[in-house]
């Protein structure tokens, strides 16, 4: 007998709802008024939104399961009517029989042809709506990536001539640790919404869809990861030794 799945063998939206708050909290509090806050502020949004379109996904569409069905029972009738009908052609009528097999059996094909274009229309629908989803994650995910473009630690501790174009780093080596590791779990998170589409539709254009938003977060925590070595190489975050920024916390960006 097939066991229930347990809360730990699925993915909770409530869940990722309730850790991605808890991220948009710290990061306000630790960098208030940053683009970061911002930015994980909408993908709270979007992770809102996801329970909303799962549950639509889940929902059979039954105008289209109906027409299905209908057309469906069409093809059984007449199957029986060809069954009946065989007994009142002869030999003689042979030419017949043939022209009239040959309908049917047209009549038939068209029918499933239609039944079955009804019954993977609602998967495409569906389908095409969590691909609209996982692109914005996808989105998401690029700006996420450009927020810690700019934070590179040794640019922090050997700090050359600024230009007018360069980036003003104000952050302490403790911050730029937060900064990175906020990155990297946003980054995280925007996969696991995207892993919730999966789980209530099983779709391989879906799954691969998916799996290309799981690398692309990975392989940007992987850039957000070094540069965190680095900067835990270079300085090592201890109460009251961190330096000071240069500017106000809230000139930060």
């Amino acid at each position: 007998m097939k066991s229930k799945p347990t809360r730990y063998r699925l993915l909770d939206a409530k869940e990722i709802i309730s850790t991605v708050l808890a991220l948009q909290a710290r990061v306000n509090e630790r960098f208030p008024g940053s683009g970061l806050g911002r930015t994980v502020a909408e993908l709270r949004n979007i992770a809102e939104e996801t329970v909303t379109r799962i549950t639509w996904i889940q929902k059979p569409n039954i105008l289209l399961r109906c027409g299905a069905g209908l057309l469906t029972l069409a093809i059984m009738g007449l199957l029986i009517k060809i069954g009946l009908s065989i007994d009142q052609f002869n030999y003689h009528e042979y030419t017949n029989f043939i022209q009239a097999l040959d309908s049917s059996i047209s009549s038939i094909v068209f029918i499933g042809a239609t039944v079955l274009f009804l019954v993977s229309w609602e998967a495409r629908i569906k389908r095409n709506r969590a691909l609209e989803a996982i692109h914005e994650l996808r989105a998401v995910s690029h700006i996420i990536d450009m927020h810690q473009l700019t934070k590179d630690p040794e640019s922090y501790f050997s700090r050359g001539p600024a230009t007018q174009s360069s980036p003003r780093r104000l952050l302490t080596p403790f911050e730029l640790n937060r900064y990175l590791n906020y990155c990297s779990e946003a980054l995280a998170l925007a996969s696991k919404i995207a892993a919730l589409y999966v789980q209530s539709l099983r779709d391989p254009v879906l799954l691969d869809a998916v799996d290309d938003i799981e690398d692309l977060t990975a392989g940007f925590s992987r850039k957000i990861w070094q540069k965190i070595t680095i900067n835990e190489s270079l300085y090592h975050p201890s109460a009251g030794t961190a330096p000071a920024a240069t500017e106000p916390p809230s000139a930060k960006n």
